[in-house]
């Protein structure tokens, strides 16, 4: 199967998780032998062109003009994406789909649904009125009303999570049977214990101390605030602590601010960004992994602690209350309540043979339920899903015939101009000897 996918960001360009989800989804799709090709933004030192785990990754600057806000920043790279993305169906001979990740790319995903007759589907990472507890400005109400739009445009939209489509079906009265689940994966190989020259634990923690981290966006959503109230809870009753939080975001001064008025800064080290490498070492070598969401469509993060034989405690919200089971593959605190946290994180920094059998049992887990290739299989089965409701419902429609008309007629123009290569959607040779009928059998795959 081919596949044209649309996402705004891919590595090197990272601003949430999403990136790091395509990244995985799209080489463990090529894994399988599809024949993946993505369209994304422009990154700093990036190559325009290149092939990444046998993905054909295409990066596309937006307009070079001013953007008075960042809608009209999105509508320009839509643009240059939908540019991208005609010349790449026109020179590969065309696709069977188009996935399109959020909102984002979703005036891209739907142009080229139109243009070339191609089934899309969609990834909803996180809704905007789940990350804001609602709409409250018009702004928010237009990104609101894109995420509607784009999973009205789809034939199926993916959600990674049970609450996710709870949420879909909620917000946009979705009906449930466009709706698929897929977890997100992770790369257990990238969290294997292994020597780095340039990092020690030392340059973190003392010797005789615990680490507890957080790794995450320095957001209200993302609940740090929450840590840093339990901290010193956690330091009355186990002193020989030291908490990391790793990465950056808006409220990273507030935080600072935060710990300074409460005297407990000198027991946090904020990082700010850290590369992967650092990132997936401090998973290994921190005692617990924290993780205090208020709103969480998933939460690949948790998967990574797990990958690293980290023991985590999460918040009993949204996909965090998915993948850990109390007491059986972590520990659940009740989302908002510093003291609830404090409380879970003493019970693994104390009860050190529990934590060790939590964390073994996670990674079980990760093997049988989250590994990229399982990920891709049950992506797969959405594809195969679509394209033959697609077909399908083609050979019983009137237009059909119409359409295919066209394209004879289209292609014969462009093969006489000689001037581009023909479409992808245009048909092959073989349609020629096709019967006059779709009942007949006279469509040709």
């Amino acid at each position: 199967m081919r596949i044209l996918m649309l996402s705004w960001e891919f590595p090197p360009r990272s601003v949430g998780g999403l990136s790091q989800h395509v990244a995985d989804l799209t080489a463990a799709l090529t894994r399988e032998g599809e024949d993946v090709h993505l369209v994304t933004c422009a990154a700093p030192g990036a190559p325009e062109v290149e092939v990444v785990s046998g993905v054909h990754v295409y990066r596309v600057n937006p307009y070079n003009l001013p953007s008075l806000d960042f809608i009209t920043w999105v509508l320009q790279l839509n643009m240059g994406m939908m540019e991208c993305a005609v010349s790449v169906i026109n020179s590969t001979g065309g696709f069977d789909l188009v996935h399109a990740h959020d909102w984002l790319v979703a005036y891209a995903g739907r142009a080229l649904k139109h243009a070339y007759k191609l089934p899309l589907v969609a990834t909803i990472h996180a809704t905007e009125y789940g990350r804001n507890w609602g709409l409250h400005n018009d702004l928010q109400r237009y990104i609101s009303d894109v995420e509607w739009w784009l999973t009205y445009e789809a034939w199926r939209v993916i959600v990674c999570s049970r609450y996710m489509e709870d949420e879909l079906k909620r917000v946009f009265q979705l009906p449930a049977d466009k709706i698929r689940v897929v977890p997100n994966g992770v790369d257990l190989g990238r969290y294997k214990k292994v020597e780095s020259k340039n990092l020690a634990r030392d340059f973190f923690a003392a010797p005789d101390e615990r680490i507890v981290l957080y790794v995450g966006r320095l957001v209200h959503e993302k609940g740090a605030h929450i840590l840093i109230d339990a901290i010193p809870k956690i330091l009355h009753y186990y002193a020989k602590t030291k908490f990391i939080i790793a990465g950056k975001g808006p409220a990273a001064d507030y935080l600072k601010n935060k710990a300074r008025d409460m005297g407990i800064y000198d027991r946090i080290y904020f990082t700010g960004y850290i590369d992967d490498a650092t990132r997936d070492f401090l998973y290994r070598e921190a005692d617990v992994a924290v993780f205090p969401s208020l709103y969480e469509p998933f939460g690949m993060v948790v998967l990574e602690a797990m990958a690293a034989r980290t023991p985590v405690v999460v918040s009993d919200v949204g996909g965090l209350s998915e993948i850990v089971q109390h007491e059986q593959n972590g520990l659940k605190f009740y989302s908002g309540n510093s003291g609830s946290l404090a409380d879970n994180v003493l019970r693994l920094l104390y009860e050190t043979d529990f934590a060790a059998q939590l964390a073994e049992r996670a990674y079980r887990d990760l093997h049988r339920y989250y590994t990229w290739d399982e990920i891709a299989h049950r992506t797969l089965g959405v594809y195969e899903e679509v394209r033959g409701e697609y077909e399908a419902q083609a050979r019983k429609t009137n237009s059909w015939l119409a359409g295919i008309n066209k394209l004879r007629r289209l292609k014969r123009e462009i093969t006489g101009a000689g001037r581009y290569t023909a479409p992808g959607y245009v048909i092959e040779d073989g349609y020629e000897n096709c019967s006059k009928t779709p009942e007949a059998g006279g469509r040709c795959h």
